[in-house]
């Protein structure tokens, strides 16, 4: 399969120093909106790059549930490998490819649990077949078949109900959340020529400096 020929030519639009906000948390959070408003599948998704103490790297997508002031949050199984990476080595990046609007925003921080309560209250807030699954799937480790992760499915189910009349699900033991405090967001958007645009919030004691990078 010969793929040097597929590309395509970025025009949708640039961006420049006088584009940017002050703060790099509320130009994510128009970017974002501006997502949502296109009609983008699922604008939250992101890549989440962790690695082992070793520098050994993985990544996978996660879905981004809480954006603010004091950083980024997603929820996992913290015995997950993501989540045994992160307890190792909480260095992290955060990759959104908003690839129809030919941008993409890059995310470098560190990331440290959040507390029960927050974890709970996301938790009760998915809907109850989400919730069983967090008790039927141990995460990132081996499983015989798909037959046995149904089995597990219903197990879950006999043990705590399968609709809400049966009352609440408990947040299963190994089941959390974190939240990525940045040091480093870059703000990419495509151009003609490959003559990319790249700026690139860095923080700077209690505030942000900002460059441009070239492409």
């Amino acid at each position: 399969m010969d793929l040097s020929g597929l590309r395509e030519e970025y025009g949708r639009g640039g961006l420049d120093l006088p584009d940017l906000t002050n703060d790099p948390i509320e130009m994510f959070e128009r970017w974002l909106q501006q997502s949502v408003d296109a009609g983008l599948h699922e604008p939250n998704a992101m890549v989440l790059a962790t690695a082992t103490p070793e520098g050994r790297p993985s990544s996978r997508m996660v879905l981004l549930k809480g954006v603010g002031p004091d950083g980024f949050v997603f929820f996992t199984n913290q015995a997950s490998r993501k989540g045994t990476e992160l307890a190792a080595n909480p260095h992290c990046a955060l990759l959104f490819p908003w690839h129809p609007l030919e941008r993409q925003v890059r995310v470098e921080g560190t990331a440290s649990p959040l507390g029960a309560e927050e974890v709970a209250a996301y938790f009760h807030s998915r809907p109850r077949g989400a919730q069983l699954g967090a008790w039927a799937s141990a995460q990132s480790r081996p499983v015989a078949s798909r037959s046995a992760l149904a089995e597990a499915f219903a197990r879950a189910e006999e043990r705590f109900g399968g609709d809400d009349r049966a009352g609440e699900v408990p947040v299963p033991p190994e089941w959390g959340g974190y939240r990525v405090v940045p040091d480093v967001l870059e703000f990419w958007q495509g151009r003609r020529s490959r003559m990319h645009d790249r700026l690139v919030y860095r923080r700077a004691g209690a505030g942000w400096a900002i460059e441009r990078l070239a492409p």
